[in-house]
């Protein structure tokens, strides 16, 4: 059957039709445009009736900010300077919490002014306890150090768990408490205070008994692993030996004919060099027993120690000259806000 041929009325319809589609686009697109333009042109309205409010009371901002200044330099003349001092940790045997809470307990003796109390805790006199105003831990890690620790996590793991693990989930949920090293700052009104209390921070987790306990356990784990390598190295050096005599008295025997067996001469240097590889093993094993007998020599290992004087606290954001004439700025700013509001109810109601 021949196609029909399209009839000029079908041809003009869908003309009709694009038409119609091409002019709710365009008109879509208009409101679109107007919209976002009324949205900017509201932000510059804005911003302009801001400035002509900052123009009607600049003389009120200048001279609340003449005041504050004034003022914060007076009492950055008169108060007693403030000295920071910091310490870096490492805690052994899973008393980093108790580290944190020692620290927080602490400051909150700072903070409520009780030097009594303060003083009893860090072993210090009560005069010396009335200069620390404040106290602070956090946790001290790069990525590096982050990866570290889950390189050793996931060590710990059986092959099955690791294939579960993912790096980027361990990052993302990493725990500031599972870091490695820590610091604590103390910030105090005498120099030399932080120095002294230094001890009494440390004692307050060495001497706690469960922390002792496991430290003795793995002090005994280290000397027995020790020991077992130390074993191990005499009995490869004694097969070692033994070794060498057989290889001297069949060198001493007489040749009998030609015959040469080369499998059991490469068996014999396979064996050597297994004794030997596991020679440089044991080595290895020993140097890491080591390093892990001197980071776990103490329950909190003290990385860097409190200076003998700590350094002024400094900088313009820590000065009362920046921050009361800030202060006096933003409160005249609101007050001359709210009068504007309240004067503009007042006309919009007469209105």
């Amino acid at each position: 059957m021949a196609q029909q041929p399209q009839t000029p009325q079908n041809s003009s319809s869908d003309e009709i039709d694009l038409g119609q589609l091409f002019q709710l686009i365009g008109n879509g697109l208009k409101k679109l445009f107007l919209f976002i333009g009324n949205i900017f042109k509201g932000i510059f309205h804005v911003i302009v009736l801001f400035l002509l409010f900052l123009q009607r009371h600049f003389l009120k901002f200048v001279i609340t900010g003449v005041i504050g200044l004034a003022l914060g330099i007076y009492l950055d003349m008169t108060k007693e300077p403030r000295y920071l001092s910091t310490m870096v940790v490492e805690p052994n045997f899973n008393s980093v919490q108790q580290l944190y809470n020692n620290i927080n307990f602490y400051n909150e003796l700072a903070e409520a002014k009780d030097s009594i109390a303060l003083a009893e805790a860090l072993d210090i006199s009560v005069k010396e306890a009335s200069y620390i105003s404040k106290f602070e831990v956090e946790s001290y890690s790069d990525e590096n150090q982050k990866v570290q620790l889950f390189d050793k996590f996931v060590r710990s793991l059986d092959s099955t768990t690791k294939r579960a693990i993912d790096m980027q989930n361990f990052l993302k949920n990493f725990n500031s408490l599972d870091a490695r090293f820590h610091t604590i700052s103390v910030i105090a009104t005498n120099n030399t205070v932080a120095k002294k209390i230094q001890p009494s921070i440390i004692g307050s987790i060495s001497r706690n008994e469960y922390f002792q306990l496991q430290q003795n356990i793995s002090d005994q784990n280290i000397n027995l692993q020790d020991s077992l390598y130390k074993k191990q190295l005499m009995e490869v050096d004694s097969l070692q030996q033994l070794y060498k005599r057989v290889m001297v008295k069949e060198a001493e025997k007489p040749m009998q004919g030609t015959n040469i067996n080369l499998g059991q001469g490469e068996g014999k240097e396979n064996k050597e060099l297994a004794l030997i590889t596991q020679v440089e093993r044991l080595k290895e094993n020993l140097v890491l027993l080591n390093e892990e007998r001197a980071n776990k020599s103490s329950i909190l290992n003290v990385i860097s120690a409190f200076p003998r004087r700590g350094v002024e606290v400094k900088g313009i954001f820590n000065s009362n000259k920046f921050r009361i004439p800030f202060a006096f700025i933003v409160i005249t700013l609101l007050v001359l806000s709210l009068l504007e509001l309240n004067s503009f109810l007042k006309n919009y109601k007469k209105e």
